[in-house]
């Protein structure tokens, strides 16, 4: 007698990837976000002049101007500025250039740790009752606060830097994690093949990673895109108000802070920051779709 034939376990995984290729809002949304990268990680090569030099007699230049620059050795080189200079003489294309690099940092390391938290912290409220009261009454009283308000207040209690900003986009972000694992753990958790693997006796940390973990991971990328968008906006409100990162470093939010008080006879401070500030939000938020699209099994149905 002839087995009948198994279907293929590799396919699900093979269709998931097609559609995923095949999804318009992931290409764009990935292809954004790599070049992006690519921009932050090739900044000293990209950028024309170190962003932190200063030049007063160069301040407030239009886009497209040109500078003559006189080396130590008698040398002279024509310089321009292809985004124009700030009020203190300072090349904004190579701000723009260097500031991606800090808000993309900063983005991939507060989904990644209020990820990580979230995740542990919701597994253990979904699963074991006793605690389930105590942290979610805990992360309630941190909704309850506005996350832009609770961001300025963990800034303040430490030292303005960079990690001091990921700290405090960090922990608006980590509630909003817990129940999303929460609510994913009490329906899992009812499943018959998870009962089935009480009844066999098998160990809590093993239940945990075998049976209730996998069926988090697809929800929380799509959570993580939107929490990446969310980090470089909370990051550039922050450095606006002159609260997050200092100026001398560069970020899309300080070189906008830094170009308000000039906006109406130079917006080149504001406009072009402001439009890859723009453009990379877009770029997550369109992926962080795709990805819900294609992971969630009733939207791909569609």
């Amino acid at each position: 007698m002839i087995a009948p034939a198994l279907p293929d376990a590799g396919r699900p995984n093979a269709n998931a990837l097609r559609r995923l290729v095949r999804n318009p809002a992931v290409l764009i949304g990935g292809t954004v976000l790599l070049v992006m990268a690519l921009m932050g990680l090739l900044a000293p090569f990209l950028g024309t002049i170190d962003p932190a030099a200063i030049n007063p007699s160069a301040r407030n230049r239009v886009p497209g101007v040109e500078r003559t620059i006189r080396a130590d050795d008698g040398s002279t080189t024509v310089f321009k500025h292809r985004m124009g200079t700030d009020s203190l003489g300072r090349d904004v294309y190579s701000r723009v250039v260097y500031g991606a690099r800090v808000s993309l940092m900063i983005s991939v390391s507060v989904a990644t740790v209020s990820i990580s938290i979230g995740l542990i912290l919701g597994l253990i409220a979904g699963y074991i009752r006793p605690l389930d009261a105590v942290i979610m009454r805990f992360m309630d009283g941190l909704m309850a606060i506005p996350a832009i308000l609770l961001a300025i207040a963990v800034v303040s209690l430490f030292r303005a830097g960079l990690t001091a900003v990921i700290v405090a986009i960090i922990v608006p972000e980590i509630p909003r994690v817990v129940r999303l694992v929460r609510s994913i753990v009490l329906s899992v958790r009812e499943e018959p093949y998870v009962e089935a693997a009480i009844m066999q006796g098998t160990r809590l940390p093993l239940l945990m990673v075998r049976h209730i973990l996998p069926n988090t991971i697809a929800p929380l990328i799509v959570q993580g895109t939107f929490i990446a968008a969310s980090a470089i906006l909370v990051e550039a409100i922050l450095s606006f108000l002159g609260i997050g990162i200092p100026p001398e470093t560069p970020t899309w939010g300080n070189i906008m802070a830094e170009g308000r008080n000039v906006f109406r006879v130079f917006p080149h401070n504001i406009l072009y920051p402001g439009i890859f500030l723009g453009i990379t939000v877009l770029a997550v938020n369109m992926l962080g779709d795709g990805l819900r699209d294609t992971l969630d099994p009733k939207m791909a149905g569609r």
